[in-house]
């Protein structure tokens, strides 16, 4: 019997401490380009990433910024793939600990802003009071800028974890519970089955959106350029 639900996110175990590996896991699972004729797979891979180049070309239409944009286009594939290796069985869900978000968002918002207020630190002292703030109310907006600048990295590295974690743990009380009925068996085999297309569909959107909202932050930090 499974005395804390939270151990199946525990990344030691007795005998192999290496779970942390796991991460690098789905770059193998990735197809290489170098073979003379594309499968069926790699055309499916070319279709996703040109679909995500249209996407986010949208919201970078600065050619600065669409310099950055394979980068993110990276990190979207790695996220997503360590999402959907967590989904396997016996192996370690690494986006699930807050260790591995804020590696990927901390880092990158910390690059962000110093090449702003660096680089643009007009347009970034501007960005602080949105236009048409009440003069009284100027000093309260400061702060409250300030404050919501200095939580983005926490916010996506949380809502990654938390998305992850939540899934999880609802597959694995269901897997908990096993019914003597054997209707009962099907059941929940069915509603197993669609919370992990829920898990699948969930992972997707997950690092979609944390690499949507990096890219919304690179936009807001050079705004100005041409």
């Amino acid at each position: 019997m499974m005395l804390n639900l939270f151990s199946i996110f525990d990344p030691s175990t007795k005998f192999l401490s290496l779970n942390w590996m796991s991460t690098f896991i789905g770059l193998m699972f990735i197809p290489q380009m170098y073979w003379v004729f594309n499968s069926r797979i790699i055309y499916l891979l070319i279709t996703f990433m040109n679909i995500l180049w249209g996407e986010f070309k949208v919201i970078l239409k600065i050619k600065f910024n669409l310099n950055n944009l394979m980068f993110y286009m990276g990190m979207f594939i790695f996220i997503m793939m360590n999402n959907f290796m967590g989904l396997f069985p016996y192996i370690f869900t690494s986006s699930s600990h807050l260790v591995y978000s804020l590696s990927l968002s901390l880092p990158m918002w910390l690059g962000l802003m110093f090449f702003g207020w660096i680089k643009n630190t007009k347009f970034m002292l501007c960005h602080l009071v949105p236009q048409g703030t009440p003069f009284m109310l100027m000093f309260f907006m400061v702060l409250i800028e300030s404050l919501s600048n200095v939580i983005r990295p926490f916010t996506l590295a949380i809502r990654l974890t938390a998305n992850m974690i939540a899934g999880h743990l609802l597959l694995t009380l269901l897997s908990s519970f096993i019914p003597e009925l054997f209707i009962l068996y099907l059941v929940v085999l069915l509603v197993q089955l669609m919370l992990l297309i829920l898990e699948i569909s969930v992972s997707l959107i997950q690092s979609y959106v944390f690499v949507i909202l990096m890219i919304l932050y690179l936009k807001e930090t050079n705004y100005d350029e041409i």
